[in-house]
């Protein structure tokens, strides 16, 4: 049995003028798509910003998305970086925070090898207890 199954939506994060996450706007998306049946909601993944974020504004979204949904559908957190230690950090955050699992981009600056790729996701995946969801952005 699949741990997430169905439409899994990848949500944008809405900025303001000035450059801060709107959670006023945020709060809309999140309310559209639990009432049209989405069946997960995947929060700073790439399509969400996460990599023009501060450590705070990525772990608020989480937060934010966690809080709103209240379990009635799965969330998961992208916590992706080209830096092992910290996609591993962001993980356990998420974790912490209550996500359901993990959405973990393939390091997209840094060229690695295969036992390379497969030695940072398995880090990341020995820091925390969450399932992860591996993706790759050619």
């Amino acid at each position: 049995m699949s741990l997430f199954t169905g439409s899994g939506v990848a949500i944008i994060t809405p900025f303001t003028e000035q450059g801060n996450v709107d959670f006023d706007v945020f709060e809309q998306l999140i309310d559209f798509h639990l009432t049209h049946k989405t069946d997960s909601i995947i929060v700073c993944g790439t399509t969400g910003e996460a990599a023009t974020m501060t450590n705070e504004e990525h772990l608020e979204c989480i937060r934010f998305v966690v809080d709103k949904v209240n379990k009635k559908i799965p969330v998961i957190a992208g916590t992706g970086s080209n830096d092992t230690i910290h996609g591993a950090y962001l993980t356990k955050e998420a974790y912490k925070l209550g996500a359901d699992g993990a959405l973990l981009v393939t390091p997209y600056y840094n060229k690695t090898t295969q036992k390379g790729l497969i030695e940072h996701y398995t880090y990341i995946a020995k820091q925390s207890d969450i399932p992860i969801i591996l993706y790759n952005v050619p």
